[in-house]
């Protein structure tokens, strides 16, 4: 019972957030201005189209992270939250690893068939196919390089000055998330921050620093083979 809701847990703050997280260098090209917005576009769609043309080309990504979480699970306060450091790395089409650092050593790796959440301390592995079962909503094709933001989300800005936008993404159609926060530069493209909202109230942040575009990683990075002495639990259906 206590590994079931662990790997829940991990897959939604996790895999659901880096999914998401993925849409930046994987969705297409900015749309086109309507006739009211070609003179000048607002701050929304400015924010927009920076976003996107400045990850439309890359095929992968790698960034210093800071996650921070949110979760209903840690009590009632809702001041109570865990903070995680590291790297994550993702690569076109459905590639993604995540290690974390501090407090303890984890990683999540997946190839785009097989998804890890590899526990260092407890000598544990769990091993979960890379399907729509564990990574609901837009945020498979996200994965698979078939989002579209303008067509899988409504958008609008919570704030916009000259060097920071902050905009809301709220899915169009039903999903495990109830709503993304994304943070970027407007005039650059980049991206500063991103924050998961979940239908149950867990919140999943991760800031973004020393980003780094098209470094060819190698095919390796995204694979996990378990050592020896690491017991490994492998689960078909999707936990929900």
């Amino acid at each position: 019972m206590q590994n079931n809701f662990r790997a829940s847990d991990s897959i939604m703050r996790i895999a659901t957030a880096s999914a998401l997280t993925f849409w930046l260098i994987t969705s297409g090209p900015a749309p086109l201005a309507r006739a009211d917005q070609a003179s000048e576009p607002s701050c929304r769609d400015a924010a927009v189209t920076a976003l996107q043309q400045r990850y439309e080309s890359a095929t992968d990504l790698r960034a210093d992270i800071v996650q921070t979480t949110r979760s209903v699970a840690l009590g009632a306060a809702a001041s109570e939250q865990m903070t995680s450091k590291g790297t994550v790395v993702f690569a076109k089409p459905g590639k993604m690893r995540w290690s974390y650092e501090e407090p303890e050593p984890s990683l999540v790796a997946s190839d785009g068939t097989t998804l890890w959440i590899y526990d260092p301390t407890f000598r544990e592995a769990q091993k979960f196919p890379a399907t729509e079962g564990y990574l609901s909503g837009a945020a498979i094709q996200f994965l698979l390089g078939e989002g579209a933001i303008e067509r899988d989300f409504e958008i609008s800005a919570l704030r916009c000055e000259a060097a920071i936008a902050e905009l809301r993404l709220q899915p169009r159609k039903p999903s495990s998330y109830e709503k993304l926060h994304i943070v970027v530069n407007p005039q650059t493209g980049d991206l500063l921050k991103t924050t998961v909202f979940f239908v149950l109230g867990n919140v999943t942040e991760v800031a973004f620093s020393n980003m780094e575009l098209n470094t060819d990683p190698a095919e390796s990075l995204f694979r996990f083979d378990p050592p020896a002495d690491v017991r490994v639990i492998e689960l078909d259906e999707p936990v929900r």
